[in-house]
C-alpha cells in the first residue's frame, strides 16, 4: 500500500524552485521575473525518500519561513501555502536557499513555542529547531579551518614590509588586551556561532535556545590518575575522558576499524614498558584487539602511526571550555550537558551526529524529522595575494570584481556557481568548467556569508 501511494506522489510539477529538496513544492511562475529568483521546469514530489530521514521516523520537506510586513518572523508555512500566497500577490520571495517569503498584507500573528538546539563544536556546528509536533529546520555548519594560517601569513607579510624601512615611527602603548580577549581564530568561531543563531532567529520566532556546554579538565585528561582535588574525583571525569577519546578516534577501534561494538580505553605503550596514563598514550580499541595486542606497544603490534596521531593538540578542548560557556551567556540560552544528550540519543536509537545531537538538545523526541542543510562559509571580496603575469609574488588584487567565487549565475539558460574569475575580472569559470564572459552571465544572487545547500 505504501509503495502504491509513493508512486502516486511521484508526479511531475512545474515551476519548482531549484532547491526543490529543501522546498518540496511548486512556486508561481511570477518568480520568473528578472527582479526575483529563477525556477526549474519540473521535479519529483516525493517527500518520504530515505535521504529525508534522520532516524526511523518519517521524514518531511522543510517548512517555509514566513516574515510579516515589518520583516519579523511568523510561524512557518507549508510549501503549497507559500506557493498560493505568491501566486495571489500576498507574499514575495526574499531568500532563495532556504526558501523564505515575506507577506505583503497584514495577518494574524499567532505563534507556537519553538526550541532551537545548538551542538557547538570546534570544526562543525549542529542546529535543529523543533515544535511540539515537528522539526522545522536542521543542519550542520562547517567552520573555516584556515583562519590561523591566514593570520600567520598576514603577520609574515607585515614583518617583511616593516623590515624594509630605515626607521619606524614610535608607537603608543597599545599592547594591552581586554579581559574578554580571545585568539582571533577562536573569536571567529564564536562570531560564526552567533551569526548562525541570529540568522535562524530572523527566520523563525524562536522562544527558547538550548546549547550543550561541557567543562573538560585538561590536567585530568593529561593524567587521569591525578588525585588530591575534590572536583576531579567521581565517575564524571572518567566519562569525559572516554567521550574525548571516542570523539578523537572516530568511535571505532583504531586497530580493526570496526564500529558499533563495545570499545575500551587502551594504552598505546603499556605501563610495563614505561607508558603513562596521559591522554597522549591512550586510545580506543575493541576487546578482541586489546587482548591480541597484549603487552606490545602499538608499533610492535604493527601500527606505528597510532602514537603520532595520539599527540594531537587540545585546541578543541580549549574551545569547549571557553567558547561554549561564553556563547550560552551572550545569547542568554539554557545549558545542557553531553551526558544528557547521549542518554537521549541512545534512548531514541539514533546514530551520533551533530544534527541528531542538536535535535536531542532541542527536546526532540517523537517529532517528525526534516531534511538537513549543509552550511558553509564564503569570503566575499577576497582580494587574495597571487602571482602576477611575470611570475613575481606577491601581486595584490585591489579591484573588487563584479563576480566572485560561489556566486549563483545564469548562463546559456542554466544556473551555475562561479568557480573563479580571471583576465582582470572579465571572464568567469563556471561550475561545469565553462569559461564565459561576464557580459553574458546574469547574476542571480551573491554567494557570501553563510551558504545553505
Amino acid at each position: 500500500m505504501f509503495e502504491k501511494t509513493q508512486q502516486k506522489l511521484s508526479g511531475e510539477l512545474k515551476n519548482i524552485p531549484t532547491d526543490a529538496s529543501q522546498v518540496c513544492s511548486s512556486v508561481s511562475s511570477g518568480l520568473n521575473k528578472k527582479e526575483t529568483f529563477s525556477v526549474q521546469d519540473k521535479v519529483l514530489t516525493d517527500t518520504n525518500l530515505k535521504e529525508n530521514q534522520q532516524s526511523s521516523k518519517t521524514g518531511q520537506g522543510l517548512r517555509v519561513p514566513v516574515l510579516n510586513m515589518r520583516g519579523k518572523p511568523l510561524m512557518p508555512t507549508t510549501p503549497a501555502k507559500a506557493r498560493h500566497l505568491i501566486k495571489q500577490g500576498k507574499a514575495k520571495v526574499v531568500k532563495r536557499t532556504p526558501f523564505v517569503i515575506q507577506l505583503t498584507i497584514a495577518t494574524g500573528e499567532t505563534k507556537q513555542d519553538i526550541i532551537l538546539g545548538v551542538d557547538a563544536g570546534y570544526s562543525e556546528v549542529g542546529f535543529s529547531a523543533t515544535t511540539e509536533k515537528e522539526e522545522l529546520i536542521s543542519g550542520k555548519l562547517e567552520l573555516r579551518k584556515n583562519v590561523s594560517k591566514l593570520i600567520e601569513q598576514k603577520r609574515n607579510y607585515r614583518r617583511t614590509r616593516r623590515s624594509r624601512l630605515w626607521h619606524r615611527k614610535p608607537r603608543f602603548l597599545n599592547r594591552n588586551k581586554k579581559a574578554s580577549w580571545l585568539a582571533p581564530s577562536i573569536q571567529h568561531k564564536l562570531d560564526t556561532h552567533m551569526r548562525l543563531i541570529e540568522k535562524l532567529k530572523q527566520w523563525f520566532p524562536i522562544t527558547n535556545t538550548i546549547i550543550e556546554v561541557a567543562n573538560f579538565d585538561t590536567q585530568k585528561m593529561q593524567n587521569p590518575e591525578i588525585t588530591g582535588i575534590e572536583y576531579q574525583q567521581g565517575e564524571l571525569q572518567g566519562y569525559e575522558i572516554r567521550e574525548y577519546l571516542l570523539d578523537k578516534w572516530g568511535r571505532q577501534c583504531v586497530y580493526c576499524k570496526k564500529k558499533n561494538l563495545p570499545l575500551e580505553v587502551e594504552h598505546i605503550t603499556p605501563k610495563s614498558k614505561g607508558g603513562s596514563s596521559r591522554v597522549s598514550n591512550l586510545t580506543i580499541s575493541c576487546r578482541k584487539c586489546n587482548w591480541k595486542k597484549g603487552n606490545q606497544t602499538a608499533e610492535e603490534f604493527g601500527f606505528p602511526e597510532i602514537q603520532k596521531q595520539a599527540k594531537e593538540s587540545l585546541k578543541s578542548t580549549a574551545f569547549m571550555n571557553v567558547v561554549r560557556k561564553m556563547l550560552a551567556e551572550q545569547i542568554n540560552a539554557e545549558e545542557t550537558f553531553g551526558y544528557i544528550t547521549k542518554y537521549g540519543r541512545i534512548k531514541q536509537d539514533i546514530e551520533k551526529s551533530h544534527v541528531n545531537d542538536a535535535f536531542v538538545i532541542a527536546d526532540g523526541t517523537k517529532q517528525i524529522r526534516c531534511k538537513s542543510f549543509l552550511v558553509t562559509q564564503t569570503r566575499r571580496n577576497n582580494r587574495s595575494i597571487q602571482i602576477n603575469r611575470k611570475g613575481y609574488k606577491p601581486s595584490i588584487r585591489k579591484k573588487r570584481y563584479k563576480l566572485q567565487p560561489n556566486d549563483l549565475v545564469r548562463y546559456d539558460g542554466k544556473e551555475q556557481r562561479v568557480k573563479g574569475i580571471f583576465n582582470y575580472g572579465n571572464w568567469a569559470r563556471l561550475s561545469d568548467g565553462t569559461n564565459a564572459n561576464v557580459k553574458n552571465v546574469e547574476l542571480i544572487c551573491y554567494g557570501k556569508g553563510l551558504q545553505f545547500s
